[in-house]
């Protein structure tokens, strides 16, 4: 049954980069769900994590920024507050998505100096032994927006992710991020009794995806440890990853189960060294340009010029670089599974063809449409507008790391207009399906 709560929120001051959400106006089109990942239609930037408690409940964590809420004084108290409706839904998807519980929650955020974030827990009454899927709508009554996200996670298993937490081992302030960088330490919390932890170590995936137009199966995950160390366990352990790779914490070393932590070095999500800025153009190059770039000893150098013979000039150059790795960035936001997002299937077409146009989602599967061009149907005066779109389908694969690895459904009947869109961006012009100077 449905539950109407009014509550304030108990504030925090965290630094998070993790997760993605929803955000929408009215729309035409109900199930498109485009806003999912063009930033500049996304307004709120929550952060969740779901942990669960005991073997009938579960526990949703929200974590809201200061500067992504609306604060206004038109109130009683003429103090500034920010006004959500939450509203969630749990699926247990191990029946088929059956519909198992529902919540709704009027939350008025009273607005605190310094505090940068806000926290709000949810509790969510799921039985042992299924994996669910909880469905979360916020809606920003001040501003009428919306966000929506889709939030699996797994009762299965004692090794299941969601049975641990990670805090930051010096301020004790739960993390949301398996990210980490090289100097981080943090502590991880177990629900089980146990005396022992076992960090497993892969090396990192750097495997960029093959072009869109090539039939070919998509490359397994290595699941043989470079590394495997044994710790005493404690919640108090100081945990820190020095090195780029993958850090499987188990406690049981015969199942490739537990909470995975990701180190993409110091500068992820973001990219200023040329070192790091030189990988993401294997799109727009080939394996032996690349290798001959990062070989250089002028590697800044090397990243211009690539640049410059491309454009011709230095603003376009500049105009051309701000728009691709601004895109990099936030397929690195959106996509990072146990690789980092612009190494990743929707992370390549992200890259090249930009945010999609619609945005289509169901259990196990995504569908992105970018409008090819408008045709006119009809004589005269009697006459209507058809859009026709280019679709790119991702299937969810089973990752023994993570939930958000998505490969994309490779057809010889799709015709995807890669080799126009590289053209394209080799000519100093943003690709777009709908741009006339382009296809």
């Amino acid at each position: 049954m449905g539950q109407i709560r009014n509550i304030f929120f108990i504030s925090t001051i965290i630094l998070t980069v993790a997760s993605c959400a929803t955000v929408k106006k009215e729309e035409t089109d109900a199930r498109d769900l485009s806003y999912l990942y063009n930033p500049l239609r996304n307004p709120i930037h929550p952060r969740y994590q779901i942990y669960n408690i005991s073997e009938d409940l579960s526990e949703l964590t929200i974590k809201f920024f200061t500067n992504d809420l609306y604060f206004t004084e038109a109130n009683p108290e003429g103090v500034p507050k920010a006004e959500l409706l939450i509203i969630y839904r749990l699926y247990d998807m191990s029946q088929g998505r059956i519909a198992v519980d529902t919540g709704f929650y009027n939350i008025n955020i009273r607005k605190e100096q310094g505090n940068r974030q806000y926290t709000y827990k949810i509790p969510m009454r799921a039985s042992a032994g299924s994996k669910y899927e909880a469905e979360l709508v916020i809606r920003d009554l001040i501003r009428n927006n919306r966000i929506q996200t889709h939030l699996p996670f797994d009762k299965t298993s004692d090794l299941s992710s969601n049975n641990f937490k990670v805090r930051g081992h010096f301020n004790k302030i739960e993390l949301f991020n398996p990210v980490l960088r090289s100097n981080e330490f943090v502590n991880l919390l177990y629900r089980y009794d146990t005396d022992s932890l076992f960090v497993m170590y892969f090396e990192p995936d750097d495997a960029s995806p093959i072009p869109p137009s090539m039939l070919m199966p998509a490359r397994s995950i290595d699941t043989e440890p470079e590394a495997t160390v044994p710790l005493a366990y404690s919640d108090t352990l100081a945990l820190m990853f020095p090195n780029r790779g993958i850090y499987l914490c188990t406690t049981d070393t015969n199942r490739l189960e537990g909470y995975s932590f990701f180190n993409f070095g110091d500068e992820f999500p973001g990219m200023t060294k040329a070192e790091t800025m030189i990988d993401p153009l294997i799109y727009l190059s080939n394996e032996d340009h690349i290798r001959q770039m990062k070989n250089s000893e002028r590697l800044k150098a090397e990243l211009d010029n690539f640049w410059l013979n491309i454009t011709g000039n230095v603003e376009r150059s500049r105009e051309l670089i701000r728009i691709y790795y601004n895109r990099v960035l936030y397929a690195n936001y959106f996509f990072t599974s146990h690789k980092e997002g612009w190494r990743t299937d929707r992370g390549m077409i992200y890259i090249i063809y930009g945010p999609p146009d619609k945005v289509y989602k169901s259990p196990g599967e995504e569908r992105w449409a970018y409008l090819k061009k408008q045709v006119r149907k009809g004589w005269g005066i009697r006459y209507k507008i058809d859009d026709e779109y280019l679709y790119f389908s991702f299937s969810n694969r089973e990752n023994p790391f993570t939930t958000n690895d998505y490969i994309l459904r490779r057809s010889e009947s799709v015709t995807s207009y890669w080799d126009e869109a590289i053209r394209s961006w080799r000519s100093g012009i943003v690709f777009r399906l709908d741009n006339p100077s382009g296809i």
